[in-house]
């Protein structure tokens, strides 16, 4: 499984003794051959936020189904502020996606894709629009 880190956040809480200070960590798990995962750990020093947000991910680990090195269908999906659109390319074309997409597709196992981020620049909203978006995916056929 490799382990990719998108976002590392220092967070604070107010509290009658003072500032309570965390850490959040966004991790995408795959394995490269079709599965996925992200989650957000939280912690209190910036390894245990990441040890943690690995394991949550591989306990959501998600089945993407693949034509080849591509995604079967297109797809367009909102999830609160993002809206992501990924299409399927020929094969060679590589990943064209930005940022989070091309993380959670690389880490999917997709090596050739065409994928949009619209609305949303938020790195965290888009990461998890991408995985929706890939949980929505249906094997050919079913269509």
């Amino acid at each position: 499984m490799e382990e990719t880190v998108i976002e590392i956040k220092r967070v604070s809480k107010k509290t009658k003794g003072g500032n309570q200070i965390s850490f959040t960590a966004l991790v995408v798990v795959g394995d490269g051959e079709g599965q996925v995962g992200v989650a957000l750990g939280k912690a209190k020093d910036v390894a245990s936020a990441i040890r943690k947000g690995a394991r949550l991910a591989k306990k959501n680990l998600i089945k993407v189904p693949l034509k080849g090195t591509t995604i079967p269908h297109p797809i367009e999906h909102r999830f609160k502020a993002a809206h992501i659109l990924l299409k399927p390319a020929r094969p060679g074309s590589g990943l064209i996606a930005g940022g989070p997409v091309r993380v959670v597709a690389s880490a999917a196992g997709i090596k050739d894709l065409v994928a949009k981020i619209l609305g949303s620049r938020n790195k965290a909203v888009n990461t998890w629009a991408a995985y929706e978006a890939l949980k929505l995916l249906k094997p050919l056929g079913e269509e």
